[in-house]
């Protein structure tokens, strides 16, 4: 990977997420060489995802160079790469551009969508986990509505207006708000010649509550938001499959639909060489102790949606979201340095500092560890905790000055098909997956 030789200890960090900037900037005046790879040259801010997909923003307002993050650090390094496996004998991360040796490694490589298996639910549907698949959400709803005012067909034309979104947590929620603000205000401006009373936003979920990680009041409160926006919520209704055109569920209830969203589950981005024992199945997650070590191993730790620290608060590990992975990345850019000084680490203590989601304009639910409200105030919090979260004042300048024109004008100048999208065929499929 052409790393100077250096005398000091080689950290190498795999991801450039929450957990792996948040630790990179806290090794900054350590004495150690840092090394930071990831598949993307960019740190992606996921909470704004949605508002890529549906055209509210830029891909470029939500992302920021990892180099431009180091590019004044000492002794810091980033390689642009794909990690294949840890070689955890030789103490060797090998990938495609080549292999390195570390003397502490940290995994922070974050999480995937999770398709529970079903192989053609994940070749028919769509996932918003990156950029690239925000951009491709972005293109496929734009085409549907080009390809539907050329067509005669009304069941095809009700199917390509259709819109189905699988999974009622933040992302769902988010992304149905973000569509019904699109019909009620934008897309029958576009599209004079459709009917876009009949566009229809579906959102699915298994379980009795949409938000059902926050509390019942924020649940009931967004439950009703987007109700009024014209979403349909289906609650207790699990999808078994969906084949390109028709969704299935454990019911009766069937969807004709040319766009599926799932948002329906996460699993970690595991590295394969570790031990099974470290793993935690099904949800793909690494077993870490107090200090974020991974069970079994004394030099590597793992960090964000990829750690599973389980505890009696926490049985499950704590939530896949960026507070646990910013927490715990902090301290553990501390407790490196501990240890090289050989002093005890600190035990990770995570301090919840509470959730939200916005449902759109001017609607929004807060949950604080003691407190939970909705609606305007609700949406200005969200607005200014994620503005503050992004990396750069550029960006944070760039999506502040979008926000305020989409309220002013009511629209969203970012519905450009920049890049068409093109399903993949299953033969391509299946060679992905090989």
């Amino acid at each position: 990977m052409n790393i100077p030789h250096s005398t000091l200890p080689r950290v190498v960090i795999i991801g450039g997420g929450f957990a792996g900037i948040a630790l990179a900037k806290k090794l900054k005046t350590k004495k150690v060489q840092v090394v930071l790879l990831d598949k993307h040259n960019y740190h992606n801010f996921q909470p704004l995802m949605y508002q890529v997909a549906t055209g509210g923003l830029e891909a470029g307002s939500i992302a920021y160079p990892i180099r431009k993050v180091i590019q004044e650090y000492d002794d810091f390094y980033f390689r642009l790469t794909n990690v294949e496996e840890i070689d955890t004998v030789n103490k060797k991360v090998i990938a495609e551009i080549g292999e390195l040796s570390y003397d502490y490694l940290v995994i922070a490589t974050g999480s995937k969508t999770n398709y529970f298996g079903n192989k053609e639910i994940e070749r028919n549907s769509m996932a918003m986990k990156t950029i690239p698949q925000s951009l491709n959400i972005r293109s496929l709803i734009l085409e549907n509505f080009e390809q539907a005012v050329l067509t005669k067909d009304v069941a095809e034309q009700n199917s390509l207006i259709n819109f189905v979104l699988v999974g009622g947590g933040p992302t769902g929620v988010e992304l149905s708000g973000a569509l019904a603000e699109m019909k009620k205000a934008i897309l029958q401006k576009d599209y004079p010649d459709l009917d876009i009373a009949k566009m229809q936003i579906n959102l699915i979920q298994s379980g009795d509550r949409i938000l059902n990680t926050m509390s019942e009041k924020s649940s009931a409160a967004a439950e009703k938001f987007l109700e009024n926006l014209g979403v349909k919520i289906w609650k207790n209704v699990r999808v078994t499959n969906y084949d390109g055109r028709t969704i299935t569920t454990n019911s009766d209830l069937t969807f004709e639909t040319a766009t599926v969203i799932w948002t329906a589950g996460v699993q970690g981005a595991i590295v394969a060489g570790l031990d099974s024992k470290s793993l935690v199945e099904k949800v793909e997650r690494i077993r870490v102790n107090e200090f974020n070590q991974v069970v079994g191993y004394s030099d590597i730790f793992a960090l964000g949606d990829i750690a599973s620290m389980e505890s009696e608060l926490y049985p499950q590990g704590h939530p896949m979201m960026a507070q646990p992975a910013l927490q715990q990345g902090k301290l553990l850019g501390e407790n490196l340095a501990r240890l090289l000084q050989n002093k005890p680490m600190k035990a990770f203590e995570y301090k919840d500092k509470g959730s939200m989601a916005t449902i759109g304009r001017n609607k929004a639910v807060v949950d604080l560890p003691n407190y939970n409200f909705s609606g305007v105030f609700a949406w200005f919090v969200w607005m200014f905790v994620h503005l503050f979260s992004l990396i750069g004042f550029k960006n944070k300048a760039v999506v502040f000055l979008n926000w305020v024109y989409n309220y002013i004008r009511f629209d969203r100048e970012g519905r450009l098909i920049i890049r068409p999208y093109k399903k993949k065929s299953f033969t391509t499929f299946i060679s992905d997956e090989i």
